[in-house]
């Protein structure tokens, strides 16, 4: 009995094995290699998918930023115009890494950790016009980098901590040449001491390799072995404080930077400027004199208080001006005097008082009908709160009594009687020229003579 038992338990393990086997090889053959080398060839394949790729005034675009990229990928399409790469994680940008994109025409790295350029980084880029490598990390570059760029005419290489030594010299005599205008605008020294905060469109070359120039780099005691340098102090700039971006058209965006005020150097070429979302309480004259081709420009959610005549001085091409969720109650007379091509003014949500001051508000929009404007609510005083500005305005002269209306405009403004109606003119004269003149006379018989009080009003 018991060698029966034994077999049948025999038994039912052997047919029991057969089923665990696949099964046991299937979650052995999951947890192995080769399911998770198929992931990360997925992962490669969605990271590449995720670049956009689409066509502007007949020219194609990839939309690459931020994809934590670290180099290119080969199965990119090559017949690419612009390639926007910034926001990613290069680090150094290898020999011939672009060679296969021939045809294009700009090439975006900015706000990466780039450090290192090798020479040949560009080669095949006959065609490229501009090239953003501001935002990283560049101390020293040659000017063989520039060589295979002959048509580049707009470089950009700004908060970058460039060593202004001898090694930098060949790039800044290339920079520094009359027709390279546009290349390298900006840039600044933090290195050494000496030049820091120094232009390298107007540093003195023979000081890049003055015997005393040195960067001390010895190890910070307590930093672990790492190298640091000394915070470098610099002055709240456009150049450093905002980003720039070029692509679909140049915008600079300074939005959520802690601003007390327009920064300075404003780059002159940008199109569109983001300043919303700071601390600017005050708008003084002349701050934008220079963005000549500004078309758009935000300045919302910053508690603006005050806007100085004079303050859009420059901006004669500015077609949208975003002004809402500010503190401004009105508009001091001419501000908007310079804004001869402006479509769309935001103004919702500012507390605008309702009282003779808003009248230059009102006024300007009624003689500029081809400007669409919103937000123009009353929020004081109590009696117009939440009335349009432009119906308050209707009421103004209605509170004057009806005897006063006519008085005042049948006062002498020495304009010829304008403000006034004929018959009005009538009585007057009538007044001052009675007796002469019988036909007149007679033709004032009929109506009883008024008493009129002159008002002026200084």
């Amino acid at each position: 009995m018991r060698l029966l038992t034994t077999l049948l338990l025999l038994l039912l393990l052997r047919s029991a094995e057969p089923r665990r086997g696949p099964q046991s090889g299937a979650a052995a053959r999951g947890a192995g290699g080769r399911v998770r080398g198929r992931g990360r060839a997925g992962v490669t394949r969605r990271q590449t998918q995720e670049c956009k790729e689409y066509i502007e005034a007949g020219e194609k675009y990839l939309d690459c930023q931020d994809r934590q990229l670290t180099t290119v990928m080969q199965d990119w399409p090559k017949d690419i115009h612009h390639l926007l790469l910034a926001r990613n994680k290069f680090q150094v940008l290898r020999d011939n890494m672009f060679s296969q994109f021939t045809q294009l025409k700009s090439l975006d790295l900015q706000q990466n950790d780039i450090s290192m350029v090798e020479d040949g980084a560009f080669s095949g880029l006959s065609q490229l016009t501009t090239l953003l490598l501001q935002h990283n990390g560049l101390r020293t570059a040659t000017e063989e980098v520039l060589l295979p760029l002959p048509r580049l005419t707009y470089l950009r290489l700004y908060d970058n901590p460039w060593d202004c030594l001898c090694p930098l010299d060949s790039l800044i005599r290339t920079l520094q040449v009359p027709s390279n205008r546009n290349l390298g605008n900006y840039g600044k020294c933090a290195e050494p001491e000496s030049l820091r905060g120094q232009k390298l469109k107007m540093l003195r070359v023979e000081l890049l390799c003055a015997g005393g120039n040195q960067v001390d780099r010895r190890p910070v005691e307590g930093g672990g072995g790492r190298d640091r340098l000394p915070p470098i102090k610099v002055k709240p700039e456009a150049t450093s404080m905002c980003h720039t971006y070029m692509f679909p058209k140049p915008l600079l965006d300074c939005s959520s930077k802690d601003l007390n005020n327009i920064p300075s150097d404003l780059p002159s070429d940008i199109v569109k400027m983001d300043l919303s979302r700071n601390s600017i309480k005050h708008l003084r004259p002349k701050h934008f004199l220079l963005s000549k081709d500004l078309k758009l420009l935000n300045l919302s959610g910053n508690g603006l208080q005050r806007i100085d005549t004079a303050s859009f001085a420059g901006l004669l091409y500015l077609r949208e001006l975003d002004l809402s969720n500010n503190s401004l109650h009105y508009f001091q007379y001419g501000v908007l005097e310079d804004l001869y091509f402006l479509r769309k003014l935001s103004l919702g949500n500012n507390p605008w008082i309702c009282d003779y001051n808003i009248h230059y508000l009102t006024y300007w929009l009624k003689h500029h009908p081809g400007v669409f404007h919103t937000g123009l609510i009353c929020s004081e005083p109590q009696e117009f709160r939440g009335w349009r500005v432009e119906d308050y305005v209707k009421t103004y002269n209605g509170e004057c009594p009806k005897d006063r209306q006519n008085g005042v405009n049948g006062m002498d403004t020495g304009q010829g009687g304008q403000g006034g109606t004929d018959n009005d003119a009538q009585d007057v004269t009538g007044e001052t020229v009675e007796g002469q003149g019988e036909n007149l006379a007679q033709s004032l018989q009929k109506k009883k003579p008024n008493k009129f009080e002159i008002i002026r009003l200084s």
